[in-house]
């Protein structure tokens, strides 16, 4: 792709090569059936922090794309036959009449996870599947997402309905409550990312949220300022919160989710990034 100057300036140096070869890869794979490639969740917003962030990824595909493609796609993106400087590789395809409409189901057509610090998966089967992952990943997308190569993020990805962002949001805090198989301080920033969408209809990136959270619920500053201070770590490193404060805390997330499940206020309209066709 041939970004403009500050298109170039929101991908992270550490990923430009990567990013590059994968645009490149997912072309040759899927060749006329490939409508867009999208650079989505921290990259999107903002937020990246190499060694800690995973690399998000949407792609966008003509429906009749063959099932063995799929795999064949899988196996060419995975780590390390692709070798990924991030954290790991989320990369979700969907077929473009699915990604067109609102929704509030999983919806993909391959769920591939990979990477030095990610379990490996190559999921084709929604069924079971947790939904709310994917409407709150399209919502971004919709609204924020960097294309990579084809059309523009917000003319292939349909913002999801309200009501099902909203019960995105709970579930996602529901689960972070549980607390299994997530890292503790992540757990608090999607808490604090939650809130702020509930509150202002905008997703930020979650070291933002998390500060104006922390200035507006002194009671929990400590925890979050020690959250903040855990995610400027690389992964290995990240700090052990007490179990009982974060519980506490998303438990009184979910309450305020419970208490304004009506739609959140939608904002203005985001920029266009103008749809190219070149690799990165």
């Amino acid at each position: 792709m041939t970004h403009d100057a500050e298109d170039r300036r929101s991908i992270p140096a550490e990923l430009r090569t990567y990013l590059a070869e994968l645009v490149r890869r997912t072309r040759s794979v899927c060749g006329p059936h490939l409508v867009s490639v999208l650079a989505v969740g921290s990259v999107a917003l903002g937020d990246y922090r190499h060694g800690r962030s995973d690399v998000d990824v949407v792609v966008v595909v003509e429906p009749d794309l063959p099932a063995p493609t799929l795999r064949e796609l899988a196996g060419e993106l995975a780590h390390p036959r692709l070798p990924c400087p991030a954290a790991g590789l989320e990369l979700v395809v969907y077929g473009a009449d699915f990604a067109a409409r609102p929704s509030g189901a999983p919806g993909y057509l391959l769920n591939l996870n990979t990477g030095p610090l990610l379990p490996d998966r190559a999921d084709h089967d929604t069924s079971g599947a947790p939904a709310f992952w994917f409407v709150i990943d399209r919502s971004i997308a919709h609204r924020a997402g960097i294309t990579l190569w084809g059309e523009a993020a917000c003319q292939v990805i349909a913002e999801p309905d309200p009501a099902d962002v909203s019960a995105a949001l709970r579930a996602c805090v529901r689960e972070h409550a549980d607390g299994e198989g997530h890292l503790a301080d992540n757990r608090v920033l999607n808490g604090c990312r939650a809130l702020v969408y509930r509150r202002t209809g905008r997703w930020k990136a979650k070291r933002e949220a998390a500060r104006t959270t922390a200035a507006a619920e002194p009671g929990f500053r400590p925890l979050i300022e020690s959250a903040l201070r855990s995610f400027e770590q690389p992964r290995p490193a990240t700090a052990t919160l007490p179990a009982a404060d974060v519980r506490a805390f998303l438990s009184w997330v979910r309450e305020r989710l419970e208490a304004t499940a009506t739609p959140a206020p939608t904002p203005a309209p985001t920029p266009v990034i103008a749809p190219t066709g070149d690799s990165p």
